[in-house]
């Protein structure tokens, strides 16, 4: 056993280089937002930082906001500080380096941004000297996870000069609600249950009229919620050898969402003589080692924070034999996967141990995948065409779902063999929802080429705007001489409309008219070419208007 453990430490150690061939799942670029800014001493700005995942040659890349996944430093923290969560606080004048830092693909991948620090506009701790007629506290909203969770405010005066003030230690401040939040004199929130508290400050001038400024701070979740009910993984499992290992994994609800929590209860087997289970702090929680025939009872025991417990059994037999099964047991990889957006995948993989060598495989397209919530995520099973075993896709319901794999078809016996369970989580870490994926624009290319003599050396002969409005995207000529012609491209989101223009100085060569070619509309203005014999049948007019479903080529002829 102490062998396969060291193989499968080893292979989850590996396991970045392993797939970075199919779906890699690591940061490759890092883009911190917005990328430079200015502010008064006291006040604050909130950075964002976006990663960009490649998943190898196959497959395209995706973005996801990684505010709260990176590290955030400041070059100089004497000039402005930064949190964990990106909000830069201006301290004193200067400038200094935002940087936030993630481990991906190729080691440490970095992005910055500038925050310069004027040393104008808000003091810091000093006393008014003149009325305070209004305060703004910032940040204006905060939020925290859980009861116990902390935030500090800011109060920022403006006196009837005009002038800011950094007020911190001269205003007195309140909670709406004591039973949701309290405040300290320094401005600082503490949570105390689930719910939004309004917190206020207010400023007394020296002529006793006041000045006040509210913030909001949530609390997100209850210190009351807990654990409802247990489910384990299979309800049994048999064993047709001593020494075979199976691998048991528990699920708790709460408020209604499932939560793999098969590392956090304590595992009991009612009969040891029979059966062993590992429980933590072992590093395999759940795995029952069969140690002679017989029955056991299999329990898993969680403890809420209120003291009250929550059990779950299942049955373990053992008949004895000869020969061991030939797969032991499943460990899935990665460890949980989030994402913001409905569309955005997470690859799992699956890797079974078994009792011959090689020890360890890789069996991701050889086993049945399961989410337990699909309308959070879907995942592709092993064998089915035209897709990726193991890739989970996001299906726009917000929270988490478990997924794991077993295998039905190795072992004669008939059992199953199901592996340990991690999370597929889509909540963006900014809405706190599944946000619906935007659809990348496509875009087509207009192609135009001129035919014919020009014989004027000045001047556009056919140009085009951009479809944001910028002149002369397209613009062909005077760029030729003689006979033979010119070819002009121009770039245009798809369903676009393309208006050419003919700007043929008077006394050039004659206009001959356009022929539109493919990818474009029906309803274009642009007519085939006229015969420049019978000039009773050209197509005179100086425009040609389409409107793109593709990539489109348009002729213009001169004489």
């Amino acid at each position: 056993m102490l062998d396969r453990l060291v193989i499968r430490a080893a292979l989850l150690t590996a396991l970045a280089f392993t797939v970075a061939g199919c779906t890699n799942p690591l940061v490759i670029s890092l883009a911190v937002t917005p990328t430079a800014q200015t502010l008064s001493v006291g006040q604050t700005v909130q950075f964002t930082a976006t990663g960009t995942y490649g998943h190898g040659s196959n497959h395209p890349s995706s973005t996801q906001n990684e505010t709260t996944q990176v590290t955030w430093t400041s070059s100089s923290p004497a000039v402005a500080t930064v949190s964990a969560t990106g909000l830069a606080t201006a301290v004193a004048p200067g400038s200094t380096t935002i940087t936030a830092s993630i481990n991906g693909f190729t080691g440490l991948v970095t992005s910055t941004a500038t925050l310069t620090v004027s040393g104008s506009g808000v003091g810091s701790g000093t006393t008014p000297t003149s009325d305070v007629t209004s305060i703004t506290v910032i940040p204006g909203s905060q939020s925290v996870s859980s009861p116990g969770g902390i935030a500090t405010f800011i109060p920022i005066g403006t006196e009837s000069t005009g002038a800011t003030i950094n007020l911190t230690g001269e205003v007195a401040w309140a909670s709406s609600s004591n039973q949701i939040a309290t405040v300290n004199s320094a401005g600082t929130a503490t949570a105390v249950t689930q719910g939004t508290a309004t917190i206020t400050a207010v400023y007394t001038n020296a002529d006793k009229t006041v000045a006040t400024g509210t913030a909001a701070f949530q609390i997100l979740t209850s210190a009351s919620e807990q654990v409802t009910s247990l489910s384990i993984f299979p309800g049994s499992q048999a064993a047709t050898s001593l020494g075979q290992q199976s691998q048991f994994t528990v699920l708790g609800t709460e408020n209604g969402v499932q939560y793999d929590l098969t590392g956090q209860v304590a595992w009991t087997s009612s009969t040891s003589s029979v059966a062993t289970i590992d429980t933590a702090p072992s590093p395999t929680p759940g795995l029952v080692t069969a140690t002679a025939a017989g029955t056991t009872t299999i329990e898993a025991t969680y403890v809420n924070k209120d003291g009250s417990h929550v059990v779950a059994t299942a049955t373990y037999s053992v008949t004895a034999g000869t020969s061991p099964e030939p797969l032991l047991s499943i460990n899935v990889v990665p460890a949980g996967t989030s994402v913001s957006n409905k569309g955005m995948t997470g690859q799992y993989l699956a890797f079974g141990t078994f009792s011959t060598p090689p020890l360890v495989r890789d069996i991701t397209d050889e086993v049945s995948w399961i989410s337990l919530l699909p309308e959070v995520a879907s995942i592709n099973s092993g064998g089915t065409a035209g897709e990726l075993a193991g890739l989970a896709t996001a299906q726009g319901y917000t929270g988490n779902t478990v997924i794991y794999a077993e295998d039905t078809k190795t072992n004669p016996d008939g059992t199953i063999v199901l592996s340990n369970s991690q999370t597929f989580t889509c909540k963006d870490p900014v809405t706190s929802v599944c946000d619906q994926q935007t659809a990348q624009p496509q875009f087509a290319t207009v192609t135009i080429f001129v035919e014919g003599e020009n014989t004027s050396s000045t001047g556009e002969f056919v140009t085009a705007p951009s479809d944001t409005g910028t002149p002369n995207l397209i613009h062909c000529g005077p760029d030729w001489t003689g006979s033979g012609g010119q070819v002009c491209t121009g770039t245009y989101e798809t369903g676009s409309t393309v208006v050419l223009t003919e700007n043929l100085p008077a006394g050039s060569s004659f206009f001959g008219g356009w022929s539109a070619g493919d990818g474009v509309s029906p309803t274009n203005t642009c007519q085939e070419a006229g015969d420049p014999v019978n000039s009773s049948i050209l197509r005179t007019s100086t425009t040609c208007t389409l409107t793109l479903n593709g990539n489109a080529s348009v002729g213009v002829i001169f004489y």
